[in-house]
């Protein structure tokens, strides 16, 4: 075999060590034995949500048995075939299995990648917020610029993007956003965005051609399942109406229909800026709850608490990410080091490789400055 094609081997083999670590698959076999078991219980939709819960975990733990089945059957074929190929001389057999096994490696590890996905709320939609920091204009804009680069992100992923409320800037861009994010696995992958994302560029309102940095802050929190209950006390709350700002003209809101809610123990403050009143307190509310939820999944992993207490207002000192388009083309992650030339393609939403990297660290229980230490 080609050292070529057995690198790509034993890529697909490491993926498929992965998956069984991910999925415990001593047990797997078992624990499918016991949700079927359950499933045929005639009390089961008593409780329709606790069925409905006990059948999703089924159907995942089904879908992960499966795809590591059918990755392990595929390269032991490939593998055979490639030294069947050898022993009667067939380029062509070998060729083909080659071009199967490559084709497998990309699969494998994009499976590898989902299976990090498995955290309490990783599987929930999303909300997702953006606020300019510290620059003025140059903020705004790219707050702006960030707005536009996930929502191309979500588009690329197949995801539903709803505006939740928009605030435009003074002079351009906007002053802060907010996106309700839909698919599978939407919280999981953009977990991971949450901080401050610092840009270095030429500034199109200096008249001087200056370098500016700018910076804008990014926060994730789940959407919180219909079985997720969580309580918001009416006497911890203040409902605010006022009259949401837009670009003016005919369609120009004149009515205070906009809502503001501020939960006075936490002064968690959340608002939804459509047309109708009741629309808008029904999607700030839910958007309060998946925040005062997104607060307890940080009391239990120390990890991401430590991130958000660490995130601080968006300036120096507290950034995530560095964009960087002049003197030279740079965005880099200050977490993992992941870093990439391609500055377009990542403001186009091109996002995969920067969470595939703090996901894959998050794994491996290591500090951002472990990581660094073992470089």
């Amino acid at each position: 075999m080609r050292a070529e094609t057995q690198n790509t081997v034993d890529a697909i083999e490491k993926s498929l060590a992965l998956l069984r670590q991910r999925m415990d698959w001593d047990t797997a076999k078992h624990r499918l034995e016991e949700f079927d078991a359950r499933a045929e219980d005639p009390t089961l939709w008593d409780d329709p949500a606790k069925a409905q819960k006990l059948m999703r975990d089924r159907q995942a733990l089904l879908d992960s048995i499966k795809t590591y089945e059918d990755i392990a059957q595929e390269l032991s074929d490939n593998v055979e075939m490639i030294e069947l190929g050898e022993m009667e001389e067939d380029e062509e057999v070998i060729k083909e299995a080659e071009e199967a096994l490559t084709k497998l490696a990309k699969t494998a590890a994009q499976k590898e990648l989902e299976a990090l996905l498995n955290g309490e709320a990783d599987g929930n939609d999303t909300f997702l917020e953006i606020n300019a920091g510290a620059g003025g204009t140059e903020s705004c804009d790219w707050a702006n610029m960030l707005a536009r680069m996930y929502v191309r992100w979500a588009e690329k992923k197949g995801y539903k993007v709803e505006l939740q409320s928009e605030t435009p800037g003074e002079e351009a861009g906007i002053k802060s956003v907010a996106y309700k994010i839909s698919g599978p696995n939407a919280y999981g992958w953009l977990k991971s965005e949450s901080g401050v994302h610092r840009l270095v560029r030429i500034s199109p309102f200096d008249s001087n051609a200056k370098r500016h940095t700018s910076f804008s802050s990014v926060w994730v929190y789940p959407v919180v399942d219909d079985d997720i209950e969580i309580e918001v006390n009416p006497s911890d709350i203040r409902i605010d109406t006022y009259r949401s700002s837009g670009a003016g003209g005919q369609h120009v809101n004149t009515t205070d229909s906009a809502v503001r809610i501020t939960h006075i123990p936490t002064n968690i403050v959340v608002t939804s800026s459509q047309k109708s009143q009741h629309q808008n307190r029904d999607i700030a509310m839910k958007a309060l709850k998946s925040r005062l939820y997104q607060m307890e999944l940080d009391r239990r992993n120390q990890a991401i608490n430590d991130a958000h207490e660490n995130k601080g207002d968006a300036g120096w000192g507290n950034q995530i990410r560095s964009y960087v388009l002049q003197p030279y083309q740079m965005v880099k992650d200050l977490r993992t080091n992941y870093e990439t030339s391609d500055t377009q393609g990542v403001l186009n939403g091109d996002l995969d490789g920067f969470m595939a990297a703090t996901l894959a660290l998050d794994v491996s229980g290591k500090s951002r400055a472990e990581a660094q230490g073992d470089e």
